[in-house]
């Protein structure tokens, strides 16, 4: 059988992006062995070694990274190419991998995914959500929603929202301790911390109103370090809690949580699409970019805020 060179190139960047063949295989829907056997065919074909193989590690040669970046290239060309001729019979096609926290997937993004496949039925989308922020080239993912500053200058970054948070806690909690009418009242409280899992670095809340702040800087009673966990605890009466003011509405309405302080306000945390520096936005990323910057616009529990 003759090789296919476009696929081997795609099977070869793809394993210098994830560091490995099984990664790679699935990453692309392929077995281990085709690709290895497409890679083996390609290093034939072009008389050098394109990969350094370990038991742990898959990293390109010198050949290899120089012919990865002239690949990659041709990639994301031959792609767009695809992508503009389907466009003339206003077809937007392909795969698109992305990452986003998991307060983001839940609570927005998923919810309205109906109205992405509707629009967008030749688009398939690879959604993972964590607390973790993923290595997007090394991962072979397309785009990533992001929660705070982005400092990474190796990466496009198109701020499109603001996540809100709010303090709260169940009528359970709330019925045998003191009232919380200040912010100076929440020390006397068993409160929830939240902890960032890639560092273990505290999250120290403030509140604001006007000219004036409130820093709540005593130990928590108990940390977590996802927010779904953290809602669930403030949902079981453990304490006072400050949760994504999307994720603490529905209980509002419910009367399963109960604001607290509203006349301060907690900072909002920024929302950024980010892409890799060097990859080309194809037209289906696009269209993925476009629909969740636009999702976040309409909904005022996630929109930027207007200067």
């Amino acid at each position: 059988m003759a090789l296919d060179r476009l696929e081997a190139m795609r099977a070869f960047c793809r394993i210098v992006e994830v560091g490995s063949f099984s990664g790679a295989a699935d990453a692309l829907g392929l077995a281990k062995t085709t690709i290895s056997g497409q890679v083996q065919a390609l290093e034939h074909l072009l008389g050098i070694k394109l990969l350094h193989r370990t038991t742990r590690k898959v990293s390109p040669t010198t050949e290899g990274a120089a012919y990865y970046s002239r690949a990659r290239a041709v990639i994301d060309d031959v792609d767009e190419l695809e992508t503009s001729v389907s466009q003339s019979r206003n077809i937007v096609r392909g795969r698109v991998r992305v990452e986003m926290p998991s307060p983001v997937g839940i609570l927005l993004i998923v919810p309205a995914l109906p109205d992405f496949a509707a629009r967008f039925p030749d688009i398939h989308l690879d959604i993972g959500c964590s607390e973790r922020v993923a290595d997007l080239v090394q991962e072979g993912i397309d785009c990533a929603v992001r929660g705070g500053v982005v400092a990474d200058a190796d990466q496009v970054c198109r701020p499109v929202g603001q996540m809100r948070f709010c303090f709260c806690a169940a009528p359970a909690y709330l019925a045998d301790v003191p009232p919380i009418n200040e912010p100076a009242d929440l020390p006397k409280h068993k409160h929830l911390g939240f902890k960032f899992p890639a560092t273990d670095r505290r999250y120290v809340p403030t509140l604001r109103r006007g000219d004036q702040s409130f820093v709540l800087d005593h130990p928590p009673s108990m940390y977590f370090n996802n927010g779904s966990a953290m809602a669930a605890a403030a949902l079981a009466g453990l304490g006072v809690a400050f949760l994504p003011a999307a994720e603490a509405a529905p209980h509002f309405n419910t009367g399963a949580l109960v604001e607290l302080l509203p006349q301060w306000q907690m900072a909002s945390m920024p929302m950024s699409i980010v892409y890799p520096q060097t990859r080309h936005l194809s037209a289906r990323v696009r269209a993925f970019t476009d629909w969740v910057a636009a999702l976040m616009a309409n909904d005022p529990l996630w929109a930027l805020e207007q200067a």
